[in-house]
C-alpha cells in the first residue's frame, strides 16, 4: 500500500506543536521555548536561543504589551497593572501542557517555598539539582511583587536590567527598559508600604528583613554598574530615608485632626513618643547598625512634627492660642518629648534643632504682642487729645476687657473640663501653665485702665479680676489635682501608732511635693507664688486633718511628749520646705506648733492662753476643733475641758465677723470630729477586760 503524502496544510504547520493528529499531544509535547515562541494575535515567532549557550531565554511579556492596547487610558503607575484583569502566560501553559508537563518557575512555586520566601525574604524560583533558574516574564515578576516576595522580584528586575544593558540589546527607550522602570516603581511602592506598616504594628515586623535585603542588593548593583548607566545609581537608602519621613508625616496627620489646639498638641506629643518608643524596641533592631535607623526615624518624626506645627501657626489664632502654641514649642515639647525618660536621651543625641524656624516663632510673638497693643494704643493716644477723652476711653476699654475676660474664663472652663481627647497628665499640666500665664498681663492692664479714675470703673475692674481669679483657681486645680491624689495614701498613714516609730510616710510626702514643684518652672512669678501658697495651705490642712480625727489618744505624759516631738520635727521640715519654695503664706507655719503646745502644756491657765493665741491667729477655729486636740491629749477632767473650751465659746456665739477669704481659711475646711468623752480607762486594757468577761461562764450555766 503506497504511503500517503503529507497534505500541504500539514507541511505548513509543521512548526506548530499543536498541529497534527489530535492524540499526538500525548506523544509530543511542546517545549516552553517553542510555546512562548508562538506569535499570538498574528505576531512573528520568537527566534530560539542559540545552541550550546547554556541559557534559557527570558519569556517575553506579550500580554504586558497587550495591556497597552486595551480600551481606556493606561495609567503611568504599574500599580494599576495588578488591578486590571489580564491574561497570564501561566494559565496558557497549564492549558497547553496539562497537569503532567508543568515546569517549576518563580511564578508557580510550591506553597512551602512561597511561604519561606515571603517570610524570610529568601529569593524564590531556584531549581533544584543544579538546574539553571529560568528568567521570568514581566507579569510574573509583577506577581512576585504583589505577593511581597520582594527579594526574589528584585533579583529578577536586576537581571532584566542587565539584559537591557547587554551589547546588542534594545536601546534605553525600548519596551524592556520601560518594563524595568515600571517594575521598579511597583517594587518601591511595596517597599515603602512595608516601612509604613512597621511602626503601627507595635511589635517585631518580619517583612522589614526583606526591605533591608533589597536595599543591600540594590547598593551592590549600584557599585557594579559603571558611571553613566541609565537609571543608576538608584540610591535606595536615601529613598528609604525619605519614605520614613513620609510615613511619619502620614502618622501625625491622622492625630486628632478636629480637636482643639491644646488637645491636638498633646496628642501629637503622645504619638511621637509612642511611635519612637516602638522604633526603639521593635523597628530599629531590624536594620544593620550602620543604617542609624533610630536617628533616621527621629529626624523624620521631627520634620513631620515641624510641618504640623507650621500649619497650625498659619491659622488665625486668638491670643490664648498664640500663648499656648508658643509655650508648647518652647517649654512643653522639650519637657514632654525631648525629656521623656524612654526616648529623650536618644532624641537629644540627634541634635534635632527647633521645631519652628526662628522667623516663624518671631512672627507668632509679634502677632500676640500686636493683639494686646491694639487696646493699649487707644489707652495711650486718647489722653493725648484731652484728659477727659482719655478717661472715657479707658472706661470703655475696661468694659471691653472685662467682657473679653469673662468669655475667656468660660472657654477655659470648657477647655480644661472637656479637652476633647484623653491626654496624658503632662499635657494637661502644660495647658494649665500656659493659660494661667496669660493672667498677669491682663491683670496689670486692667489695673492701669482703672487708674484713670472714672467713677464707674470699679465694677468692670472687679469683674475683670474675678474672671482672672477664677481662671487661676481652675488652672491651679488642674495642676495640683494629681499631686494630692498621690499624697492621699501617705496622709492617711499619719497620726497612728506606726507613725510614732517610722517617718517613711512623711518623707514620701516631702519628696512628692519637691518633685511636683520642679514642673512649675515655666510659670510666671505671680501665678507661681499663688500656686505654691495654695499648695502650702492644702498640705497643712491634710496634715492636720488626721490629728483632728483623733486617730491617736495619748495615755501618758511620755506618749504626749513623743507625739509632740514628732509634730514639732515635721512642722519644722514643712516650714523649711515651703520657705525654699518661696511660699507667700508664712502665717501657715504656726498652726502645727500651736496645736503641739496644747499637748505639751500642763497648767490649765497656760492652755487657755494658748487657745486664745490659736483663735487670734486662726479666726475660723471652732470649739470642736479644740476639743478634738484635747481628746488626743487624753484630758479626762471635764472641769478643765470646760474652762479651756470656754475661750472659744464666745467666738461661736458672736458670728458677726465677716467670713475669711478662701486663701486665709484653714479650720473652716476641716470637719470637726465629734467630741469624744475621755474615760478613765486605758482603751486596750478595757478591750481585754471585755473579752475576759465574755469568756467567763455564767454561774447558772456552770450548774447546768
Amino acid at each position: 500500500m503506497p504511503l500517503l503524502k503529507k497534505p500541504p496544510r500539514e507541511e505548513e504547520e509543521e512548526g506548530d506543536p499543536f498541529a497534527g493528529h489530535p492524540e499526538s499531544r500525548y506523544r509530543r509535547r511542546a517545549t516552553l521555548e517553542r510555546l512562548v515562541g508562538l506569535a499570538p494575535f498574528g505576531r512573528a515567532r520568537r527566534p530560539p536561543p542559540k545552541e550550546g549557550s547554556g541559557e534559557r531565554g527570558r519569556r517575553r511579556s506579550e500580554d504586558f504589551g497587550l495591556l497597552r492596547r486595551l480600551p481606556g487610558r493606561r495609567k503611568a503607575s504599574v500599580e494599576a497593572l495588578g488591578e486590571r484583569p489580564a491574561p497570564k502566560r501561566s494559565s496558557l501553559l497549564r492549558l497547553a501542557l496539562g497537569p503532567r508537563g508543568r515546569r517549576g518557575s518563580g511564578g508557580e512555586r510550591p506553597a512551602g517555598a512561597e511561604g519561606e520566601g515571603a517570610a524570610g525574604g529568601e529569593p524564590g524560583g531556584a531549581q533544584g539539582g543544579g538546574e539553571a533558574r529560568e528568567p521570568l516574564s514581566v507579569l510574573e515578576i509583577l506577581e512576585l511583587i504583589q505577593r511581597r516576595e520582594l527579594v526574589a522580584a528584585d533579583e529578577q528586575i536586576i537581571a532584566l536590567e542587565a539584559e537591557c544593558a547587554a551589547p546588542g540589546a534594545v536601546p534605553a527607550g525600548g519596551r524592556q527598559a520601560r518594563d524595568v522602570a515600571l517594575l521598579y516603581e511597583a517594587l518601591l511602592a511595596q517597599l515603602w508600604a512595608v516601612v509604613g506598616e512597621a511602626v503601627p504594628a507595635g511589635r517585631p515586623y518580619p517583612p522589614l528583613r526583606s526591605v533591608v535585603r533589597v536595599l543591600e542588593q540594590e547598593e551592590e548593583a549600584d557599585r557594579q554598574h559603571p558611571p553613566g548607566t541609565p537609571g543608576r545609581p538608584r540610591s535606595l537608602r536615601r529613598r528609604w530615608q525619605e519614605a520614613v519621613g513620609r510615613a511619619a508625616g502620614e502618622r501625625l496627620a491622622q492625630v486628632a485632626p478636629g480637636a482643639g489646639l491644646g488637645a491636638r498638641l498633646a496628642a501629637l506629643a503622645g504619638r511621637v513618643v509612642g511611635d519612637l518608643g516602638a522604633v526603639r524596641c521593635h523597628v530599629a533592631p531590624a536594620y544593620p547598625p550602620e543604617y542609624g535607623a533610630f536617628g533616621v526615624y527621629a529626624r523624620g518624626y521631627h520634620r513631620a512634627l515641624a510641618q504640623q506645627l507650621a500649619a497650625l501657626a498659619q491659622r488665625a489664632l486668638a491670643v490664648p492660642d498664640l500663648y499656648l502654641l508658643l509655650d508648647w514649642h518652647s517649654n512643653a515639647y522639650p519637657r514632654e518629648v525631648l525629656g521623656h525618660p524612654e526616648v529623650g536621651a536618644l532624641l537629644q543625641a540627634q541634635a534635632l534643632g527647633p521645631l519652628l524656624p526662628p522667623e516663624t516663632q518671631r512672627g507668632l510673638e509679634s502677632s500676640c504682642i500686636a493683639a494686646v497693643k491694639l487696646l493699649r494704643a487707644h489707652a495711650e493716644r486718647a489722653p493725648q487729645i484731652t484728659p477727659e477723652f482719655g478717661v472715657e476711653m479707658a472706661h470703655g476699654l475696661l468694659g471691653v476687657l472685662a467682657n473679653f475676660l469673662h468669655s475667656f474664663q468660660r472657654k477655659v472652663e470648657r477647655f480644661l473640663e472637656t479637652p476633647g481627647e484623653a491626654a496624658p497628665p503632662d499635657g494637661a499640666t502644660s495647658r494649665a501653665i500656659t493659660l494661667v500665664n496669660c493672667c498677669p498681663p491682663f491683670r496689670t492692664f486692667a489695673e492701669r485702665l482703672a487708674q484713670f479714675g472714672h467713677p464707674e470703673s470699679e465694677e468692670p475692674r472687679r469683674q475683670a479680676h474675678a474672671a482672672l481669679d477664677k481662671v487661676t483657681r481652675l488652672c491651679n486645680h488642674v495642676l495640683t489635682q494629681r499631686l494630692f491624689e498621690d499624697l492621699k495614701p501617705y496622709f492617711n498613714k499619719l497620726m497612728k501608732r506606726k507613725w510614732l516609730t517610722s517617718s517613711d510616710a512623711f518623707d514620701t510626702i516631702v519628696l512628692l511635693i519637691t518633685g511636683f514643684t520642679q514642673k512649675l518652672r515655666p510659670l510666671r512669678p505671680e501665678p507661681y507664688q499663688v500656686l505654691v501658697s495654695e499648695v502650702h495651705r492644702r498640705v497643712l490642712i491634710e496634715y492636720v486633718r488626721p490629728l483632728l480625727q483623733v486617730r491617736l489618744v495619748c495615755t501618758s505624759a511620755k506618749m504626749r511628749a513623743r507625739v509632740a516631738a514628732r509634730l514639732g520635727d515635721e512642722a519644722r521640715q514643712l516650714r523649711e520646705l515651703f520657705s525654699r519654695l518661696d511660699s507667700a503664706s508664712p502665717w501657715l507655719d504656726s498652726v502645727v506648733p500651736r496645736l503641739r503646745e496644747l499637748l505639751v502644756l500642763e497648767d490649765t491657765a497656760a492652755l487657755q492662753m494658748e487657745v486664745g493665741v490659736l483663735v487670734r491667729d486662726f479666726p475660723d477655729v471652732r470649739r470642736k476643733h479644740v476639743a478634738a486636740v484635747l481628746d488626743v491629749r487624753g484630758l479626762r477632767s471635764q472641769a478643765a475641758r470646760q474652762e479651756i473650751l470656754g475661750v472659744v465659746r464666745d467666738l461661736e456665739q458672736g458670728e458677726a465677723e465677716p467670713a475669711l477669704p478662701r486663701h486665709r481659711a484653714f479650720f473652716a475646711e476641716l470637719p470637726a470630729a465629734r467630741e469624744v468623752r475621755c474615760l478613765p480607762f486605758h482603751l486596750p486594757r478595757l478591750a481585754r477586760l471585755s473579752r475576759l468577761r465574755l469568756r467567763r461562764p455564767h454561774p447558772g450555766q456552770a450548774r447546768l
